[in-house]
């Protein structure tokens, strides 16, 4: 696969294939959560490494599928208006302030949950997406309405707002949705006052 955006698909796919030969082994590379009592906890602990490391992880082949389309959707014409290198820039600060935000959630929540998926980065991606084309029609699957990508993400984000705060959909990680929204949205800006 061509671009920074066919490789991320590709190592996405590479350690789902990991994942299901070496399973457990793997496990320290889910993001955990921050624990105040690290030593005295047990199981699997919070690294460094993790803040990037669960982004290429997923839960099935459902997880893996839908995050994979999405990012094959949206993220071909972001890095083509972005480039490469700015691309990779933008999807790496939506994974790591996707991380970031749920590490804080789960901290305030007292989770002991791990996270995994490329979620976080797609979300910043769809982000960007609405900036870049905003008019851009996107026909919804379920129900088949076209809306514009500016109202297409906003609609998406209130949503995963709402579930995060009213805590439907259990087990998936709203917060880090949010927070790749975030990220992204916090760069562009930066790009953007940086070229005035």
């Amino acid at each position: 696969m061509n671009g920074v955006n066919g490789k991320l698909i590709a190592a996405n796919v590479v350690v789902f294939g990991l994942q299901q030969l070496y399973g457990p082994q793997l496990v320290p590379f889910e993001l955990w959560p921050l624990s105040l009592h690290s030593h005295a906890a047990q199981g699997p602990q919070f690294e460094p490494w993790q803040l990037v490391s669960y982004a290429f992880m997923h839960g099935g082949v459902a997880h893996l599928g839908l995050n994979m389309f999405a990012l094959w959707m949206f993220g071909r014409d972001c890095e083509s208006a972005l480039g490469a290198r700015r691309y990779a820039m933008l999807y790496l600060a939506a994974v790591l302030s996707a991380a970031g935000m749920q590490l804080a959630f789960s901290t305030i929540a007292h989770s002991r949950y791990p996270t995994v998926g490329a979620s976080g980065g797609i979300f910043g991606v769809l982000l960007t997406f609405a900036v870049l084309y905003p008019n851009r029609r996107i026909m919804l699957l379920f129900p088949p309405i076209p809306m514009p990508a500016w109202l297409f993400v906003t609609l998406y984000g209130f949503i995963e707002l709402a579930n995060g705060v009213l805590g439907t959909d259990a087990g998936v990680a709203h917060f880090a949705h949010l927070g790749g929204m975030l990220g992204a949205a916090l760069l562009l800006n930066h790009w953007r006052r940086a070229a005035r």
